[in-house]
């Protein structure tokens, strides 16, 4: 893991945590690493717009604690990997889809088990579908479907519409308080019905505009990518254990139910008060043994796969 070192933004002190960097091909991806390497890995996969912060260090460690190699990383346009100017992302949904594996080709590793939440979770599906040979297994948390034929879902409830049709934009990016007041307050509608945690919140954006080199980029250019990963759920073969809460404004409830119905060997964890996004403290009691039971229990089992099977299926190309 990373040292840290500590900064002082207008009274505030912030610490900024020091990342691995791996290059590839002109791109720098930063990554966390907890517990020991040589443990079965778990690469954890953030949403839209999140860096790395948004998985708690704590909940890094409480997992790495338990026998697993936990590895966070910041997505392109976020935290300190390669930035592209607002609103021109230089790179293609295709790529932010692949980057797990060129992480896994840097660290040496063959394959690993994926967590990913919300976008995280569809690319986490799209590996299961186009990389299975490198997927463990998959945790899916409150996260839709990438493809498929599920039938009807709900919307995105009204309320967090009318909260995203109110929130004010940013009119000065180098402004930092007001920068971390717009991420508390775009945040604040997706809390689930335990509340939303303003103190957490604040001290996790604060991490984060800290370490990122344009977070204007990074609220901008997730949205704006070419070519969007798609994957039919049904195609996925890697255990999968879906993560997800009555209360997410954003996917409700019967999206992580069609995830769950449609792969093939897949169980749903009903996590009640969550909402959509990172799981919170409140959570962990739930989330993280579930979690380091799913990986351990099917981690052998991958690598019987993998080495007795009838042969790898080819990976598509990066």
């Amino acid at each position: 893991m990373g040292g840290h070192v500590p900064l002082t933004d207008r009274g505030r002190r912030v610490i900024v945590m020091l990342m691995k960097l791996l290059g590839f091909d002109g791109v720098c991806l930063a990554i966390d690493e907890f517990g020991d390497p040589s443990a079965p890995p778990v690469l954890l996969i953030a949403g839209a717009t999140q860096s790395m912060d948004w998985w708690d260090e704590d909940f890094c460690v409480l997992l790495a604690a338990k026998g697993l190699h936990v590895i966070r990383f910041d997505h392109r346009d976020t935290g300190q990997s390669t930035t592209s100017p607002p609103g021109r992302p230089g790179y293609s949904g295709i790529d932010l889809a692949t980057d797990p594996l060129r992480i896994l080709d840097a660290l040496g590793l063959g394959s690993a088990h994926f967590a990913g939440v919300s976008m995280g979770g569809a690319i986490a599906q799209h590996l299961g579908v186009h990389a299975a040979p490198r997927v463990r297994s998959l945790t899916l948390i409150e996260s839709s479907l990438a493809g498929g034929r599920p039938g009807p879902l709900p919307p995105p409830s009204p309320e967090l519409a009318e909260a995203e049709a109110r929130l004010q934009p940013v009119e000065d990016w180098t402004d930092a308080v007001a920068v971390v007041d717009y991420r508390a307050e775009a945040a604040r509608p997706y809390a689930g019905s335990a509340g939303f945690d303003d103190e957490r919140f604040r001290a996790i954006a604060w991490s984060e505009q800290a370490r990122s080199a344009c977070v204007e980029s990074s609220l901008t250019n997730h949205f704006l990518v070419a070519d969007s990963p798609e994957a039919d759920p049904a195609a996925i073969s890697a255990p999968s254990l879906i993560v997800h809460s009555e209360s997410d404004p954003l996917f409700p409830l019967p999206h992580g139910a069609a995830l769950a119905q449609m792969i093939p060997n897949a169980t749903l964890l009903r996590v009640d008060s969550m909402g959509h996004g990172t799981p919170p403290p409140h959570t962990w009691s739930v989330i993280v043994p579930a979690l380091i039971v799913h990986c351990l229990a099917n981690d052998e089992a991958a690598h019987c796969r993998n080495l007795h099977g009838a042969g790898t299926p080819e990976q598509e190309p990066l």
